[in-house]
């Protein structure tokens, strides 16, 4: 089991001594949100809020993935980073696969790239990006990254893009991982990521879409590959717990978090030390128990 823990609506100034802590503490990697801008005015919601609420993002800063990957890379030894997850279809796909091999071949293949599709028309309208036809477009952005990530010539012809023969380096490894978890994203997951992202919730529900996964995989003939599965559970945070997510096929747990609730409104009032205490006191309860 690897052990995760997110990096995410934080200070900036903070985040790579907690990264650093972090490693120290024996996580494998760390979860980088995405959030490009926030409208003033926006009738849009949040999918993953009960109430659909969005205010928490307001004032939360956010760095770009990508370039706290590469900081993060440069600042550790053996931590990978994951983005959890980069809106994919509102960015250019060939830019974002310089970047993320560039990040990839600099930190010795310590990025998962994780991507999904931003739930509000507000940020493809700011990108100057179609809403209709996103779906369609995110497959062909996967496409395109992994095609320039070999670092061969790779040509595409597409409804989105279209460009001849081109060789992109450096090339590097750079797994995707597909977020989401109803069934069009499950089926997505299956057909094309190298493992699937899901958000928080019901552990029976959890169970379910895994199962499912092991169905679609099997259908498109790749349960023979590698595939890594996130969980992010209150199972997450005992060593049974940890046990149990294993035996369902989870990969990555999440835990280590302090008690700041990133989705409210107020602010962040922890430490620096108070946070890097809730990784250790993880560490010392969980991680340790489990590589015992």
């Amino acid at each position: 089991m690897h052990f995760t823990t997110p990096l995410a609506m934080i200070d900036p100034a903070i985040m790579i001594p907690l990264a650093q802590a972090a490693e120290d503490a024996g996580f494998h990697s760390v979860a980088l949100a995405d959030s490009l801008a926030y409208p003033k005015v926006s009738d849009s919601s949040y999918p993953y809020n009960p109430d659909g609420t969005r205010e928490f993002l307001e004032n939360k800063p956010f760095i770009e993935p990508l370039v706290a990957a590469a900081a993060i890379g440069a600042a550790t030894t053996a931590l990978h980073c994951y983005t959890f997850v980069l809106k994919l279809p509102v960015r250019n796909p060939v830019i974002l696969a310089k970047e993320a091999t560039s990040v990839a071949a600099l930190t010795g293949g310590r990025l998962e790239l994780g991507v999904g599709i931003s739930p509000w028309p507000d940020d493809y309208e700011l990108c100057g990006v179609p809403w209709a036809g996103r779906g369609r477009r995110f497959e062909e952005c996967i496409e395109v990254v992994r095609g320039l990530a070999t670092g061969d010539y790779y040509e595409h012809h597409g409804e989105c893009f279209d460009f001849p023969a081109t060789k992109l380096k450096p090339g590097a490894d750079v797994p995707i991982l597909i977020g989401g978890h109803n069934e069009r994203s499950l089926e997505r997951a299956a057909r094309l990521g190298d493992g699937w992202l899901p958000a928080g919730m019901p552990d029976d529900e959890f169970a379910r879409c895994i199962t499912r996964l092991g169905e679609l995989r099997a259908r498109y003939g790749r349960d023979h590959l590698p595939f890594s599965i996130y969980a992010a559970s209150a199972e997450g945070f005992s060593p049974d717990g940890v046990k149990r997510l294993a035996d369902m096929g989870v990969t990555h747990v999440t835990g280590g978090m302090s008690r700041f609730n990133p989705y409210g409104v107020e602010a962040d009032t922890e430490t620096l030390a108070e946070k890097i205490d809730a990784l250790h006191r993880y560490a010392d309860h969980v991680i340790a128990a489990v590589n015992r």
